[in-house]
């Protein structure tokens, strides 16, 4: 049993790591401020082949493993954990389109998506049905040409900024497999948004409804087989879990590292307080924490590039594990800088902000309980 990275995975964390470093951690909070992220960034991920991680290299991606996939969120995290997980999300809805789109429309659709001169969101829930996904209720009614779609999505990251959106739409009767997907293009007649969410964290991700009233689409734009969209969706959710979960890790990396130089200059009682038993206690405490997620994480992404019987349930633990100790780290990370931690100048409080919602998408962690507890009892 190996855990050290092979030389390659080293170099992709790296150049990831350089790449955030350069372009996006000055930046961060600026975006922040600004609620939105500049879109000429993206082709320059897409450049690096960020933007088709696991697209196949048959398709032009770049077919690395999750594993690998997991290496780069957790680098640019280190930069900014809202910029990664917008990129998780592109990449979740590409891989979608790759493993389950016709031909045509591969040939149609990937060649930008890969480059990130298409920008993707996922559109998955609604204002009535977030964990129970299957309830979902935006209709896709056939036509001559193709499919109308009505109905609205919720919590949508990149809504009304993205190029085009993965959606789950009902095609036929109530339950999951009723659900079809289907790729919708902005600027298609009928497709609108609401106003952009004012967020605790993730500031720097547009965030809207995204709506659709009697909103035509070719039949071109199914991705796969009807009745097949919550197979897809479920499919998508294994990796983008292992995704948030090393964004988490990424950000209490760099909030550990931040700590680490802070305490070393800060001056209490006649000595750095570094020097303070109680406190270097937190810090160990911290980096256990943070080394066990860590490890957990890879071995959840090394059984789902494996196709291991128990991979959905590694990727559940691992992200409820991961994003919960990721949220203490930052948590403690802010009290050991003090009343300065409160500060936006020094970057904590904004990762405390960011983190919190990683417990809630991709699955909630109450969802991720769920799913392990089942896995238990169906296998005793």
């Amino acid at each position: 049993m190996d855990f050290a990275l092979t030389e390659e995975q080293t170099a992709i964390f790296d150049m990831a790591h350089a790449f955030g470093q350069e372009h996006i951690a000055p930046h961060a909070r600026q975006w922040e401020l600004d609620g939105t992220i500049p879109k000429e960034l993206w082709p320059q991920i897409g450049e690096l082949g960020f933007g088709a991680l696991y697209v196949s290299e048959e398709s032009g991606g770049s077919g690395l493993s999750r594993l690998d996939a997991t290496l780069v969120f957790e680098a640019l995290s280190m930069a900014c954990p809202s910029v990664a997980a917008f990129l998780s999300i592109h990449n979740m809805c590409a891989r979608m389109i790759d493993s389950f789109g016709s031909d045509e429309m591969k040939e149609r659709i990937l060649p930008d998506v890969l480059q990130m001169k298409t920008v993707l969101s996922y559109c998955l829930t609604e204002p009535g049905s977030g964990s129970d996904a299957a309830a979902l209720r935006t209709r896709a009614d056939r036509t001559n040409e193709g499919y109308t779609l009505n109905g609205t999505k919720a919590f949508i990251s990149g809504g009304g900024y993205s190029d085009a959106y993965v959606c789950m739409v009902r095609t036929g009767d109530d339950g999951p497999k009723g659900i079809s997907t289907v790729y919708v293009e902005d600027g298609t007649p009928g497709l609108s948004f609401g106003g952009l969410e004012d967020k605790m964290g993730w500031r720097s991700q547009p965030t809207a409804q995204v709506q659709f009233d009697n909103c035509n689409i070719s039949s071109a734009n199914l991705v796969g087989e009807e009745g097949q969209g919550f197979t897809y969706a479920m499919k998508g959710l294994d990796g983008g879990r292992l995704n948030i979960a090393a964004c988490s890790l990424g950000a209490a990396q760099t909030a550990i590292d931040q700590t680490l130089a802070y305490m070393g200059e800060r001056k209490a009682f006649g000595k750095s307080i570094d020097q303070f038993q109680a406190l270097q206690f937190r810090l160990a405490d911290m980096e256990i924490e943070l080394q066990a997620a860590r490890t957990f994480l890879r071995q959840a992404a090394w059984k789902l590039d494996q196709g291991a019987p128990d991979a959905t349930k590694f990727c559940a633990m691992a992200k409820k594990f991961v994003t919960e100790a990721g949220s203490r780290v930052v948590d403690q990370c802010l009290q050991l800088h003090g009343g300065y931690g409160y500060l936006a100048d020094y970057g904590i409080e904004k990762l405390v902000r960011d983190l919190r919602v990683h417990q809630i998408l991709e699955g909630t962690n109450e969802i991720m309980r769920m799913l392990v507890a089942r896995d238990m009892l169906k296998n005793r």
